[in-house]
C-alpha cells in the first residue's frame, strides 16, 4: 500500500522521534518553519523538545537543526570588517561578557554581542544589563550594526528578526527542563551567533555542579561540537572548558553582578573573575589578529584594565545605548534591596564544596530568574557569598549575605538555613582547589 499522510505532518514528526528515529533536514526545517511561524502550538514544540531530549540527535540532525534555526531569520553580513564575539554556556555568577567586552574593544577588536536572558538557574546577560536605568537592548539592526562597525561595540538583546526560532524555542527550553541537551544548545549558541555576523567566536563551555554540563567529558563534547559547526561555516572558534563548580565572582543577582563588574574594570574585582575576563578577552584579540598569540592578547587586556580604557568603553557603551551613566560612580543608583540577612559558618575549617545550581535557583527563589517564561526580573535582590573553596573560615563568621524584600524575609531564612545545612560543606581542610581553565580546544 502506498504513503498517504505527509513525513512533514507534525504529529508524524513527533511520533517518529518519540521512537527514537532520525528525522531528515527537511522535516526538521518544515518544524522549525511551522512554530515560527505559529503553525505550531506551543505543546507540540514541547513534545519535540522532550522526545529529542531523551533520545538525542544524529550530527545531521543537529546540523539540521542549526541550519533551520539559523535562516528562520535575518543573517548579518558586516563585511570587510572582522568581529568576534564569545559565549558562555552560563553559570552561576557568570557575569565575564561585560568586562571582557569593553576589554576587548579598548584593544581595537569589533564586538557584536547579541545575549539572551535567563536560562534555568542561570542569570541572562539581557536582565541584568536593565539593572541599569535606561539602557536599551531592543535596537533595530542597523542601529546595531553601525555601532558595531563604527564605536567597536554594541549589546542586544536576541531580535524577533535574528533567529526568531531560537527565540521562542529558548524560552520554552528553560520551563520543559530541556536545556541540558548538547545538540539543543549546540543549535541555539550557533545560530545566534552565526546570524548576527561573527566572523570569530570565543566559547566559555562551563563544566562542574553549577554548570548545565557538569560532567567535563559532557562540557568537552560539547566544545567539540559547537567547533564543528563553526567549521562548517569557515568561523574560527576558541573553545575554553572552565569551572563551575563554584559561584564565579562573589556577586549573584541582577544589580549585584552589574556592580562587581564594574569594580572588575577598576580593577578592583575578584581573582577569578578578573583572571577569566582577561583570558577570554585574550582570545578574542588574537583571533581579530591584533596579538600573535592569546597569551600575547591577554597582556594587552590586561593593559587597558589597568589603565582605564576598558572602564571607559564600557562608559561609553552604557551612554549610547541610553543608560544612566552615573551608575559606574554610584552604585545606589542601582535598585537593590534594602533587606540583609546574614548567613553565618555553623562550623570552623575550610570551604570544601558549594551546591552551585542550588544557589544559583535560590536566586530565581527570589525573584532573580524566572520559574515560568512570563515572569518578570527582580533586578534587586541576589546573594553575596563571601568564601570561596580553600578558603578558611571561623565558626560564626559571615558566609553569604542575602538581599532580600521585608516581605521575603521568611523565605530569606529559608535559604540562609538550605546554606549552612546542604549547599556549602566546610570541612576541616581543603585537599585541591578547581582549576579556573581546564582546556582550551580549537
Amino acid at each position: 500500500m502506498s504513503q498517504v499522510y505527509s513525513s512533514l505532518n507534525p504529529s508524524e514528526i513527533l511520533r517518529q522521534k518519540r521512537d527514537g528515529q532520525e528525522l531528515s533536514a527537511e522535516q526538521w526545517k518544515q518544524f522549525i518553519q511551522d512554530y515560527t511561524s505559529s503553525k505550531i502550538a506551543d505543546y507540540q514544540m514541547s513534545a519535540l523538545l522532550m522526545a529529542g531530549f531523551i533520545n538525542g540527535l544524529s550530527s545531521k540532525e543537529t546540523a539540521a537543526l542549526t541550519d533551520a534555526m539559523l535562516y528562520s531569520g535575518d543573517v548579518l553580513d558586516f563585511g570587510d570588517t572582522p568581529t568576534i564575539d564569545k559565549h558562555s554556556t552560563g553559570g552561576v555568577g557568570d557575569k565575564t561578557s561585560f568586562i571582557l567586552a569593553p576589554l576587548a574593544s579598548a584593544c581595537g577588536v569589533h564586538v557584536p554581542m547579541m545575549a539572551g536572558r535567563g536560562l534555568g538557574h542561570t542569570g541572562g546577560t539581557i536582565d541584568k544589563i536593565e539593572s541599569i536605568k535606561g539602557f536599551k537592548v531592543d535596537l533595530p539592526l542597523d542601529e546595531f550594526k553601525k555601532q558595531v562597525i563604527e564605536e567597536k561595540l554594541c549589546l542586544i538583546g536576541q531580535t524577533s528578526q535574528i533567529a526568531p526560532a531560537d527565540k521562542k524555542i529558548y524560552a520554552l527550553r528553560d520551563v520543559t527542563a530541556t536545556v541540558e541537551s548538547i545538540p539543543f544548545i549546540t543549535a541555539s549558541i550557533m545560530s545566534k551567533k552565526l546570524a548576527e555576523g561573527a566572523s570569530g567566536i570565543v566559547m566559555d563551555v562551563k563544566t562542574g555542579n553549577g554548570a548545565f554540563m557538569a560532567k567535563k567529558s559532557d562540557a568537552k563534547a560539547l566544545a567539540k561540537s559547537l567547533i564543528k559547526t563553526a567549521k562548517r561555516f569557515d568561523k574560527k572558534m576558541l573553545a575554553f572548558i572552565t569551572d563551575m563548580s563554584q559561584p564565579l565572582g562573589t556577586h549573584i543577582g541582577n544589580s549585584l553582578e552589574m556592580i562587581e563588574s564594574i569594580e572588575t574594570l577598576k580593577n578592583k574585582g575578584p581573582k577569578d573573575l578578573t583572571q577569566l575576563s582577561l583570558k577570554l578577552a585574550g582570545a578574542m584579540i588574537f583571533l581579530a589578529g591584533k596579538a600573535k598569540t592569546k597569551e600575547s592578547g591577554t597582556k594587552k587586556a590586561k593593559k587597558v584594565l589597568e589603565s582605564g580604557a576598558a572602564l571607559e568603553e564600557f562608559r561609553k557603551l552604557i551612554k549610547l545605548q541610553g543608560g544612566d551613566v552615573a551608575v559606574i560612580d554610584d552604585y545606589s543608583k542601582f535598585p537593590l534591596a534594602t533587606h540583609k540577612t546574614i548567613v553565618k559558618a555553623s562550623k570552623t575549617g575550610q570551604v570544601h564544596s558549594f551546591k552551585t545550581r542550588a544557589i544559583g535557583l535560590h536566586c530565581v527563589e527570589l525573584g532573580g530568574g524566572r520559574k515560568i517564561s512570563s515572569d518578570s526580573i527582580d533586578h534587586a535582590v541576589g546573594l553575596v557569598v563571601h568564601k570561596k573553596i580553600g578558603d578558611k573560615v571561623k565558626e560564626g563568621e559571615n558566609l553569604v549575605t542575602i538581599y532580600h524584600h521585608k516581605k521575603q524575609q521568611s523565605l530569606a531564612e529559608q535559604i540562609a538555613k538550605s546554606l549552612t545545612e546542604n549547599d556549602i560543606l566546610i570541612k576541616k581542610s581543603v585537599s585541591k582547589i578547581p582549576e579556573l581553565v581546564w582546556e582550551v580546544l580549537s
